[in-house]
């Protein structure tokens, strides 16, 4: 019995993570992310495997990300500017850069 709500508890956490990821990934569709950036190839901007690179072992990355997204940015990726994001919510941009680091 331990054995079957482990694996029943396993298996919703594994389901909870792909629905977030999910989730996610309509959010930044939604948001017009993917109209600059893609999964693992550079468009306009770096992808988000890149970034999650770059930013994966930093501490800050959520907070300093984020700020990015909503503010927009320029001179990290090279001369084209990241414009600011004023239709994201801080949640919804911490959420975004949440399911970036995530992205391999």
């Amino acid at each position: 019995m331990k054995t079957v709500l482990r694996l029943t508890v396993v298996g919703c956490a594994l389901a909870a993570a792909s629905l977030a990821a999910s989730a996610s990934q309509e959010l930044a569709s939604k948001k017009n992310c993917m109209a600059c950036h893609a999964a693992d190839k550079k468009l306009v901007g770096p992808s988000f495997k890149d970034i999650a690179s770059k930013y994966g072992a930093q501490k800050d990355a959520v907070d300093v990300l984020s700020q990015k997204i909503l503010k927009g940015g320029s001179g990290t990726w090279g001369p084209v500017p990241m414009p600011a994001n004023p239709q994201v919510s801080d949640a919804e941009a911490k959420d975004l850069v949440r399911w970036i680091l995530t992205v391999k």
